[in-house]
């Protein structure tokens, strides 16, 4: 059966973007921040917190791929889904990055604004790397591939269900494989570029992976929430309790990853108490302490406690509530990295960012559901659908 978007889930998500809309006329009427600093980290949150959820998405592909994994070949065309959002997502993530740079960083990146520069020693001795050209052509080289895997992925997996054989599948063990070794570099510098250096004068080495664990949370939620949905209308029957129940404990397992990735990088810098490292956290604790460790708690009770039983990963219910959730807070978790180095005492999450998160959202589900509808649910011709197909435990 193929897919097709029903009138209610239209309806949905226009109710979503609707909702957006009207947030944000309340955020722009009651805005006391600088309005242009205020809307460019809104945009740079949301365009990057949606972007790497599909990243993570095509990296869990890629894995599958790479380890010659069985059981997924049933909800590969969910991944490819949640995926087909790569390339809309890095378009409007680039347009908000270009629109930054022509503000000169807008308040956003200091390191861009060449008044700040000549007055902070610090940063001129990062401007070998932190400048606006070769922050381009890093920034250009990560769009650029991830883009180019996830079409040469979606391709090859298409025309796999006309011409079937094992030569298509082999194609994409290797480039899997060889995503991984980009993946294994990018996903740490590129976040440094985007997220880190916000906060110019901190860094830390655990960061990147730190946000990686996060994204692939946030992925992986959706993965699991989109397939429970085409289940629960009709779509892909051949979706049993133990593929959800896989796909949870991706959930369950990546949000212990990223509870520890942020439980390592807390503790080593408290444990290290030197002032000019400790100013990241010192922030974050001083002025957004109760939403910090809300955030910090949510993302990792919730699951903990909520998904630990067999029941709890196959009850869709279930899966639902704790995956809205926790995806919601680690876009709080996003907000976080950026708007206490952006505003320092003075930011907030207010009715603006959360207009901005329902567009976005209305948006990113809409792209995945419409991928959907381009091909058919279930990859017919792929080596390993039998062993899908019985996938039971």
């Amino acid at each position: 059966m193929n897919f097709s978007i029903s009138p209610k889930a239209k309806k949905l998500l226009f109710g979503i973007a609707g909702l957006g809309v009207l947030f944000l006329i309340i955020g722009f009427a009651t805005n006391h921040a600088d309005m242009k600093t205020r809307v460019m980290s809104d945009l740079l949150i949301n365009s990057f917190f949606f972007l790497s959820a599909s990243v993570a998405a095509l990296y869990f592909l890629a894995l599958n791929y790479a380890t010659e994994a069985g059981w997924f070949v049933v909800v590969k065309r969910v991944i490819e889904g949640v995926a087909s959002y790569v390339p809309v997502g890095a378009g409007i993530f680039a347009a908000v990055l270009l629109a930054i740079t022509f503000m000169h960083g807008a308040g956003v990146y200091v390191w861009m604004d060449p008044e700040h520069v000549s007055a902070d020693p610090i940063i001129q001795n990062k401007s070998a790397y932190l400048n606006p050209v070769f922050f381009w052509i890093r920034t250009a080289v990560y769009l650029g591939i991830y883009v180019w895997f996830f079409i040469g992925f979606r391709k090859r997996s298409i025309k796999q269900d006309e011409i079937g054989g094992n030569d298509i599948y082999f194609k994409n063990y290797k480039k899997g494989a060889a995503f991984l070794v980009f993946f294994a570099v990018f996903s740490s510098t590129s976040t440094w570029d985007w997220i880190m250096s916000i906060d110019v004068h901190w860094f830390s080495t655990l960061f990147g992976w730190y946000v990686f664990a996060g994204s692939w949370c946030s992925g992986m939620v959706v993965l699991t929430l989109l397939a429970v949905y085409l289940k629960k209308h009709g779509y892909l029957e051949q979706i049993k309790d133990s593929h959800i129940h896989d796909l949870a404990k991706w959930v369950f397992a990546t949000s212990f990853l990223w509870t520890y990735l942020w439980f390592s990088q807390f503790m080593l810098y408290w444990y290290s108490d030197i002032a000019e490292e400790v100013i990241y956290f010192n922030t974050r604790i001083e002025e957004y302490k109760l939403i910090f460790f809300s955030m910090m708690l949510i993302n990792f009770v919730f699951p903990m406690v909520l998904l630990m039983s067999r029941e709890a990963k196959r009850h869709a219910g279930t899966l639902a509530v704790v995956g809205i959730i926790i995806f919601i807070f680690h876009w709080v978790d996003v907000n976080l990295l950026v708007i206490p180095g952006v505003f320092g005492s003075h930011g907030q999450i207010g009715f603006m960012e959360l207009g901005f998160f329902c567009l976005f959202a209305s948006a990113f589900i809409f792209v995945i559901l419409n991928a959907l509808t381009k091909a058919p649910l279930l990859a017919v011709q792929d080596p390993y659908l039998d062993e899908s197909l019985h996938h039971e435990f």
